[in-house]
């Protein structure tokens, strides 16, 4: 029988834009490459959970086309996540694609990622993401786990309204548990 463990990253229980290690989310858009998208994030409760909310308009002029809440991870720059299976985060949102993105010590390019898509239906949902499932996106090599740098929850690519709520960020392990036999 499986048992999971898990890291909190951020388990909202502040007020505030700042995740559990005291670095804070950011919000980011295309306007650093030249695009014109629009994106606010900011602390509310929804259906009575404190969470984050990301907010905006993905534009595609100027090539554009994405806007993102983004956090830094570990307290020295660098996050050892290797001991972990993957990302456990809990979403609500409008029905629509989402990204996971993840920054290593090998991202050197603003383009490089490892990223996973997801829907954030209207309800709260807890996805388990395994490292396995992330896909680099324009790099070449293995996404690194011990040298994680950052996650992103990225509305990208097309056009559309951004609307994300998301809270209980942690790396999560699933640890098999021997059933043990009860002697006759």
């Amino acid at each position: 029988m499986p048992e999971t463990s898990t890291f909190s990253l951020d388990n909202r229980e502040r007020d505030d834009a700042f995740a559990n290690q005291g670095k804070p989310w950011r919000a980011v858009t295309d306007t650093v490459m030249g695009g014109i998208s629009q994106a606010a994030l900011h602390a509310t409760m929804v259906d009575g959970k404190p969470c984050l909310r990301l907010s905006g308009e993905v534009r595609l002029e100027n090539n554009g086309g994405f806007v993102q809440a983004s956090l830094d991870l570990g307290t020295d720059g660098l996050l050892d996540a290797s001991g972990f299976d993957g990302i456990e985060i809990e979403v609500c949102g409008n029905n629509d694609r989402y990204n996971l993105h993840l920054r290593t010590a090998d991202t050197q390019r603003v383009w490089q990622s490892y990223r996973h898509s997801f829907t954030a239906g209207a309800h709260w949902q807890t996805l388990r993401i395994p490292f396995t499932a992330f896909v680099p996106h324009r790099i070449q090599l293995a996404l690194n786990t011990r040298q994680l740098r950052r996650i992103g929850i990225v509305a990208i690519g097309r056009k559309m309204q951004a609307d994300i709520c998301f809270r209980g960020l942690a790396l999560y392990r699933t640890n098999l548990v021997a059933q043990k036999t009860l002697p006759r």
